[in-house]
């Protein structure tokens, strides 16, 4: 294998707040982003003041804080998960309306969605498992997929049954197509080309030829 990936076979795999940080890492300075519900509101607690990020949620509000916490909880002030944040100095508030012409128009640099299923030409399932008696949960995250300019996928690898969520082709039902362009996992980033092969970039607690051997997917190494 390539001596280019980044293994790190004697930590991990990453806890939540470690692979919030990672990702947060790589959102470029001065983005405007949106965070999906769950998991991937927690990279907002992770980007430094200085980084510039506008962080757009999708219930009416650019310019969120990281997240609330004791006296500075206001009950008004919540993100899209209904969960408090903080606003951050020149915070603006809109209509729903408003927020969802800023995702469909294109004028969100990246955002960061969770997912059931990534297939290895980014089509990504996010909103239903398909299960009978299993809720759906559309909300936004269509209109974020086909919107942002960048689509960043926050999500385990395998789930508990150590299936894994990286595949050749979705099987649960369809959020969009060709849209994620890199997946951030507790044991592997990846970064989605539309070639024949998924380049791996970085490795926590676990080897490339391991990764190779529980995937079904064709692997490449990233060069630098």
């Amino acid at each position: 294998m390539s001596s280019s990936i980044a293994e790190h076979t004697g930590r991990g795999p990453l806890g939540r707040d470690e692979m919030a940080r990672v990702l947060a890492r790589d959102i470029p300075p001065g983005a405007y982003v949106n965070l999906g519900i769950g998991q991937p509101t927690t990279v907002g607690d992770h980007l430094p003041p200085e980084s510039g990020v506008i962080l757009h949620t999708e219930n009416g509000m650019l310019g969120m804080g990281p997240a609330a916490t004791g006296d500075a909880i206001d009950p008004d002030l919540i993100n899209a998960g209904k969960f408090p944040v903080t606003e951050l100095p020149g915070a603006a508030y809109f209509h729903h309306a408003d927020s969802f012409a800023m995702m469909r128009g294109g004028h969100l640099d990246l955002c960061v969605l969770g997912a059931y299923q990534v297939s290895a030409a980014g089509d990504l399932a996010n909103w239903h498992t398909g299960e009978p008696g299993a809720i759906p949960a559309v909300g936004g995250a269509m209109d974020l997929a086909v919107g942002a300019k960048q689509v960043f996928v926050l999500m385990s690898l395998f789930t508990r049954k150590g299936e894994p969520k990286l595949v050749r082709e979705c099987t649960y039902p369809l959020t969009a197509l060709r849209c994620v362009n890199r997946i951030y996992t507790d044991v592997a980033m990846f970064e989605i080309t539309g070639g024949d092969q998924v380049l791996v970039r970085e490795t926590w607690g676990i080897s490339f030829d391991e990764l190779r051997s529980r995937l079904d997917v064709p692997l490449a190494a990233a060069t630098p």
